[in-house]
């Protein structure tokens, strides 16, 4: 018998998970299983999610993104939260998580796991500000922890929970001054608790019960980064770098308890401080996988953080980061509409796709050589097919239809890739009199 995925991997057991996960990362099982054990590969997999198509994360694999959605007080619509969930997971989303902050957030995510394949995630400090609906001040220890029992046994799959940000944190924090202060949602929740209450984070204080609760419904572990900088300025700073030293201690506590754990990073950052960041993670955690909220490579381009975030994913996860959380256009400005989370989802696809080519990942390169192939054959159709997002090709082309089929509305006849397969095949080429 086995408690967790990492649990079992230590006993040499290979669950139907791992056998899930090694058929789609193209390996054995047994290395699959060895990364487990050392806790560079996580299988978030909480046994009351009955409809779970597991993924792994971590060492090896491939590059998976996250989407983040919810319902929130301006907008409340969870059949349009549904309707993006279903589409996130038609587009290819490896996981969905539920960051709802008002209305029945329970319903809505107990529909997540009895209907979505997709590997879900919560914040539970989110929930517990929603289901007391009481000051945040007057919030008790006991209720803090009792939302993450909640969510455990709901069924999620891993919980964003930010234990790194105690008292000490905070205190240098304070000392060190930032531009943006604390972004995160979370951190800033519980941070103003700490201030208002004079008391420890809850999460921190009593750590090894949460990590019982995860054991028991084989909950993963991700832990928050309340200081993640909000401004390519606050990047790197004393107060991200001191709270990742105490993730990492809180790392292998979880490992002791069997507990698989992933990291969350940054958050803004300028493109010359992302490698040493991932390295400085790896370091840290022990190769704990790590997982990114882009980062933001600048801070000037709202309606096209999308973008942003994936330059910046792009790098990270060539170096070291196995989860990228998508960020949308909407990003800064309002909850993402169902295009928005297309154009998220797509940003972050290509900057996975990317990475792992970069990375060498078994088969990334085999999906452009075929488009490659494809183009040289000016095989439209199969264009198409390939494509990342076949519709959008599509639609463009229809849009502007050439003169000749096999050219495109660029360059017509003067299409260099049309011409070079003829002369190679001893044609004579006449541009402006075809």
């Amino acid at each position: 018998m086995y408690t967790t995925q990492m649990d079992a991997a230590r006993q040499g057991i290979i669950t139907p998970e791992m056998k899930k996960v090694a058929q789609k990362e193209h390996m054995s099982e047994e290395a699959l299983r060895a990364l487990i054990a050392a806790g560079q590969v996580i299988i978030p997999a909480n046994k009351n999610h009955k409809c779970l198509d597991p993924n792994g994360i971590g060492e090896k694999l491939q590059t998976k993104i996250n989407v983040n959605l919810g319902t929130s007080r301006d907008c409340m619509d969870m059949d349009m939260e549904m309707k993006k969930v279903q589409n996130a997971v038609d587009m290819g989303a490896h996981a969905i998580m539920d960051l709802s902050s008002f209305g029945d957030t329970r319903k809505f995510r107990q529909k997540l796991t009895a209907e979505c394949p997709a590997t879900l995630g919560t914040v539970p400090i989110y929930d517990a500000v929603v289901y007391y609906h009481k000051a945040l001040k007057e919030i008790t220890t006991k209720e803090w922890l009792d939302i993450v029992e909640m969510h455990a046994k709901d069924g999620v799959d891993f919980m964003t929970i930010h234990c790194g940000i105690n008292r000490s944190t905070a205190k240098r924090f304070k000392e060190a001054k930032r531009l943006t202060n604390i972004v995160s949602r979370g951190g800033s929740i519980i941070f103003a608790w700490m201030e208002m209450t004079g008391n420890e984070n809850p999460f921190y204080e009593h750590y090894d019960w949460i990590l019982d609760i995860c054991r028991k419904y084989d909950v993963t572990m991700s832990l928050g980064d309340a200081c993640r900088p909000g401004c390519i300025a606050d990047a790197s700073d004393i107060s991200q770098i001191e709270e990742l030293v105490t993730l990492g201690e809180l790392t292998k506590r979880a490992w002791e308890k069997d507990v698989q754990v992933m990291i969350e990073g940054p958050g803004h950052m300028p493109l010359n401080q992302i490698q040493a960041n991932m390295e400085i993670q790896k370091t840290i955690c022990k190769g704990a996988p790590f997982y990114v909220l882009g980062p933001l490579v600048t801070d000037v381009a709202p309606g096209y953080d999308h973008i942003t975030a994936a330059i910046g994913g792009a790098i990270a996860a060539t170096y070291g980061a196995s989860f990228l959380c998508y960020v949308t256009p909407a990003e800064h400005l309002r909850l993402p509409d169902l295009n928005d989370v297309k154009e998220g989802i797509i940003a972050s696809k290509i900057a996975a796709h990317a990475a792992d080519i970069a990375k060498g990942i078994p088969g990334a390169k085999d999906w452009d050589y075929q488009m490659s192939t494809a183009r040289k054959n000016l095989d439209w159709e199969e264009m198409f097919n390939l494509a990342i997002d076949p519709e959008k090709a599509r639609n463009y082309r229809k849009s502007a239809a050439p003169e000749k089929e096999d050219t495109c509305s660029m360059c017509g006849n003067f299409c260099a890739v049309k011409n070079m397969n003829r002369i190679l095949d001893g044609e004579i080429v006449s541009i402006f009199d075809e």
